[in-house]
């Protein structure tokens, strides 16, 4: 009988396909769907600091005109508990709901508040943790070490005040990915993400302004953490990666698998195919295992990793030409 079961962040999964952090986990309808269509696991919409302030200050304009300071800081106390609040009740509620592990997601920009919301998203019964963090660094005379730095404390200072594993949704802009993911397995963090999706600009050339470019991901863009799953997942051997970006079907799933990926996370497909494509995927997986006569992932996993390679510098080619140079 085929097993799809693995573990991530020390979590036992019944499959390793995930639902990532969206606008598809923030509610308990919605996780009840994507829990009936077979996800072995889901992240839950991220607690945006940002966000929560956003909400705050909006509050203090409606009321403009206010004459006590007193009043204003009732409000943003008021509004600020209350969208926490909020979160911790989904929290709670998605896990009455559901059998499978509940991530909870924060993302934050000042120190004080990874560590509030962290304690209070334990005490509230999540599963385990995944920290989004991401700043643009555009300060020329900034030190790059710095910001890696921030990372290394984020990881250390949270996992010292919960117990629940907590992973790291990383970018791909680092100058040494494999350093940073060794050094945030030794400051705490179970896991790592790879890789984060971030708003990305675009300008509108008729209106003069700045857009959004594609919100979602492509098939195509599995070539960004594929190669990457396949390094750290060889070389960092004491934290667990989870795979994102481009996985929109089963095969983009066991190819993450074999490139040493622990789970996969799902988010654009879901979005353009619905709950039910997490079913497509465990079917492929399922029929895959038998036509290979695998009956359990671990039999196959990392089999196409940097290290299972007989020429692992094919994941190190990074000059296009000089492959595709017979193409006229």
């Amino acid at each position: 009988m085929t097993n799809l079961e693995t573990t991530y962040l020390g979590l036992k999964l019944k499959n390793p396909i995930i639902v990532g952090s969206s606008g598809l986990t923030n509610s308990v309808e919605k996780i009840r769907k994507l829990h009936q269509a077979g996800a072995g696991a889901v992240v839950l919409k991220s607690l945006f600091e940002e966000q929560i302030n956003h909400d705050v200050d909006r509050t203090i304009y409606q009321g403009a005109g206010m004459d006590y300071p007193e009043a204003m800081d009732y409000i943003k106390a008021y509004s600020r508990n209350n969208s926490v609040t909020e979160y911790l009740d989904l929290i709670k509620e998605a896990k009455a709901a559901v059998d499978i592990p509940v991530i909870a997601s924060i993302n934050c920009y000042s120190s004080d508040e990874w560590i509030d919301f962290a304690q209070q998203i334990e005490k509230a019964g999540a599963d385990a943790l995944e920290l989004n963090l991401f700043v643009v660094n555009s300060d020329k005379n900034s030190n790059p070490s710095d910001y890696e730095e921030m990372y290394y404390k984020i990881a250390k200072t949270v996992s010292q005040v919960i117990s629940i594993p907590i992973a790291m949704k990383l970018g791909l802009y680092f100058s040494n990915l494999v350093a940073v993911v060794d050094k945030l397995s030794v400051s705490g963090a179970k896991g790592v993400v790879l890789f984060n999706r971030f708003y990305e600009p675009d300008i509108d050339i008729n209106n003069m302004t700045l857009t959004a470019a594609e919100v979602f991901s492509s098939p195509a863009d599995i070539r960004r953490s594929l190669r990457w799953v396949a390094i750290v997942s060889d070389k960092i051997n004491n934290i667990d990666v989870a795979a994102s970006t481009g996985v929109h079907d089963g095969d983009a799933v066991i190819k993450q698998l074999l490139a040493g990926a622990r789970a996969v996370q799902v988010c654009s497909a879901v979005y353009k195919q619905g709950p039910e494509i997490v079913t497509r995927m465990l079917e492929k997986l399922e029929s895959w295992m038998k036509e290979q006569k695998f009956e359990n992932i671990d039999q196959f996993r990392g089999q196409m990793s940097y290290g299972k390679m007989k020429n692992p510098a094919v994941y190190e080619r990074a000059q296009f030409m000089k492959y595709f140079s017979k193409f006229e």
